[in-house]
């Protein structure tokens, strides 16, 4: 296996490292390598056989769309067709960046990416490595998040090597990726954008640059059975631990703090190990509580960059339950709270009761 290391770049020469992983996409191999979301678990999205790969390598369903990553614009008219002027407006708005958009795809593409759809989604990341490496590959790279299927994302190679280091033929180390969560996912349909999945780019900043936007009823809540899911991580379990988790949130702090306190005392009544995920102001208050405590920090941004590797730490404290603070769902909240309620399989308390 090849290992890449680009954690300190200094000048751009330093790019070229990334020839060689490029051409172990071009030629059906599988690479891990950083974006500024999480780390993607990449191969040629082209090769319907390298694709297969990346499912096999996963545990992933194969009705369960992957994302096109490309590095600019000329690659995206070889896999996209039909694009209208709304979804142009919103690539030039968030491209490169955290912003995938669901195109109708072209015949290239395989059905293997689109999980059997006519349609496929589309990023251009904001991360200097993923560009480099789509550039030296010279093919879209079909990627979801390194991880197991239903283990949290992996925002850094210490938190997925043990998971996928003999399932891949390179690794590229770019140090800890700066945002946290996966892309926003947008659609589409008759002039309205969909919101799929949300991320770093908001519900706030879409409709400021395309007008009426509307937040998919999955997003908070469950895809029905039978249901192809039109964007990665609307259907299974996703981001969980192993350790049951019950997320507790209250628009009023004061509601919130005296139902974390209830269920951590009633844990302990019963003999079993609570751990607790809290925001700092919380953590503060249950420090005398002699139980283990995860800091996720007061600011969103701070709790989006460490949610999956607080996820995968809080698992290797062996509690019988992790007890998680949510989130109002404004802005980036929104795409905390989606994962936070995969996490915990919708498991939720939202009032003092």
């Amino acid at each position: 296996m090849e290992f890449i290391d680009l954690k300190n770049i200094k000048n751009v020469s330093e790019y070229e490292k990334l020839e060689q992983a490029g051409k172990i996409i071009r030629e059906g191999g599988l690479v891990l390598f950083p974006t500024e979301t999480v780390y993607g678990l990449g191969a040629n999205g082209l090769d319907s056989e390298a694709v297969k790969k990346i499912y096999k390598a996963k545990g992933r369903s194969s009705d369960n769309p992957l994302i096109l990553h490309i590095s600019d614009i000329e690659m995206l008219g070889k896999i996209a067709k039909d694009i209208s002027d709304i979804e142009f407006k919103l690539m030039n708005a968030f491209w490169p960046g955290p912003f995938t958009i669901i195109l109708n795809k072209t015949d290239i593409v395989p059905s293997s990416v689109s999980g059997g759809l006519d349609t496929v989604g589309v990023r251009m990341p904001d991360n200097e490595i993923a560009r480099n490496l789509i550039k030296y590959a010279d093919v879209p790279i079909a990627a979801p998040s390194a991880n197991i299927s239903g283990r949290p994302s992996g925002t850094s190679v210490e938190d997925i090597y043990d998971e996928l280091a003999d399932k891949v033929d390179c690794i590229v180390d770019g140090g800890r990726t700066n945002i946290g969560v996966e892309s926003t996912v947008v659609r589409v349909i008759d002039d309205v954008v969909h919101i799929l999945r949300p991320g770093k780019i908001t519900y706030e900043q879409i409709t400021e640059v395309a007008g009426t936007t509307v937040v998919d009823k999955h997003v908070l809540g469950k895809l029905e059975d039978g249901t192809k899911p039109p964007s990665p991580g609307m259907k299974y379990k996703h981001y969980a631990p192993n350790t049951k988790c019950v997320l507790v949130y209250n628009k009023d702090n004061n509601v919130t703090r005296t139902k974390l306190g209830t269920l951590i005392d009633n844990c302990l009544k019963s003999g079993e190990k609570p751990l607790l995920m809290c925001l700092s102001d919380n953590a503060k208050f249950f420090k005398d509580k002699n139980i283990t405590i995860i800091d996720m920090g007061n600011s969103l941004d701070e709790i989006s960059k460490n949610i999956f590797t607080d996820l995968r730490k809080a698992d290797t404290f062996n509690a019988d339950l992790i007890i998680i603070q949510g989130v109002s769902t404004e802005g980036l909240g929104l795409a905390i709270m989606n994962r936070l309620l995969r996490a915990c399989n919708y498991n939720i308390i939202t009032s003092g009761d």
